[in-house]
């Protein structure tokens, strides 16, 4: 038999007390991996315990404003109705706050604090595509300035119009993949290129992948299972050819997953980068099996990049952003391409919340 929302409530609020006691403890500062441990859990308890807080109070102003409309018969008209308005605020707020505590106590992801690392690569559509995706980019580079996220560029191709062919980049913030994870997917652009000298409109693609942020303890790298070739960094040309072989190749050989890096200028910088893109991939296959019914993997994430496949569509010529996960539709697609996505992710995250609290009452 499932615990009541109360009986659930007084186990995290002792567990909260617990981990406030233990903070304290000097042997706990002096372990700066357990302490960090610890406030996270803290931290992740807090909200649930202040509206658990405020649920009892309001719960109590109630009780209070009921037990005096029933204990005194004589009051005057006006006191009562004043009494009567009390208690259908009161009760109005209780269901409110009993609704945003079960939310609270949802089972959460458990890479939802990570950064991530987002691979973008152009899809089907030539040129456009990797245009598109050159948009993408600059999307998420303006999302995570607004919320104060450090945008690092990891990997990049280009093509010789300024347009993407592949490119990954960290977004480093507290909760980025809780907010990015819903990006993965096929995303379709309906619009007349700049590269079309008809004024039809074309349909092109881009895939997106966003992978947690992988800790060394969490996938460890034995050097045997790895080829690391190294060779010149290529770009549009010019300026953008490196001289030195600094770029860095690097083969997982029991997986055969091919990373490669070559923004840095330093070829020992590529490496750890190649790295460190190298773990979160296996990080995100490691979580695809123990969750292969909800996730069917990174591969699955990116689809093939065809059309069919889209997650969310961006139509220029009717100013239209529609995701077709939730058949959400929202327009001033400028904004959007500006990077203001908190309306679509909101609504995702909505969405993915109602589900969860579905699944637990049934």
């Amino acid at each position: 038999m499932p615990l009541s929302l109360d009986q659930q409530m007084e186990a995290v609020s002792r567990r909260f007390e617990e981990l406030a006691h233990r903070l304290n403890q000097p042997e706990t500062a002096a372990d700066p991996a357990a302490f960090r441990r610890l406030m996270q859990e803290y931290h992740e308890a807090e909200p649930a315990v202040t509206a658990y807080r405020a649920l009892r109070t309001e719960r109590d102003h109630l009780a209070q404003a009921k037990a005096l409309l029933a204990g005194d018969e004589a009051l005057e008209p006006d006191f009562k109705q004043m009494i009567q308005q009390e208690i259908c605020e009161k009760t109005q707020s209780v269901a409110q706050l009993e609704q945003s505590l079960k939310m609270l106590l949802l089972p959460r992801d458990e890479y939802d604090g990570r950064s991530v690392i987002v691979e973008v690569r152009s899809g089907v559509g030539g040129e456009e595509a990797a245009l598109f995706a050159h948009s993408l980019v600059r999307m998420y580079s303006m999302y995570a300035a607004a919320h104060r996220w450090q945008m690092e560029l990891l990997n990049l191709s280009e093509t010789e119009l300024g347009g993407v062919r592949e490119a990954v980049f960290a977004v480093n913030g507290q909760g980025a993949y809780s907010r990015l994870k819903f990006e993965s997917g096929v995303h379709r652009v309906q619009r007349v290129p700049d590269t079309e000298t008809q004024g039809r409109i074309h349909t092109s693609t881009a895939t997106v992948a966003v992978l947690p942020q992988a800790e060394e303890v969490e996938v460890e790298l034995d050097m045997k299972d790895l080829r690391i070739d190294t060779f010149r960094s290529s770009g549009a040309g010019g300026q953008h050819i490196n001289k030195t072989s600094s770029a860095i190749r690097i083969t997982h050989l029991p997986t055969g997953m091919v990373v490669e890096c070559q923004n840095e200028r330093s070829q020992f910088q590529n490496k750890d980068k190649a790295l460190e893109i190298l773990r979160s991939r296996l990080l995100a296959q490691k979580q695809s099996e123990q969750q292969s019914a909800i996730n069917a993997g990174r591969q699955a994430q990116v689809g093939s990049g065809d059309r069919s496949e889209k997650i969310r569509t961006y139509n220029f010529p009717q100013d239209r952003c529609t995701d077709h996960r939730i058949g959400l539709t929202v327009h001033n697609l400028d904004k959007i391409m500006d990077g203001n996505l908190d309306e679509v992710l909101d609504a995702l995250i909505l969405h993915e919340q109602a589900e969860k609290l579905s699944k637990l009452q049934s």
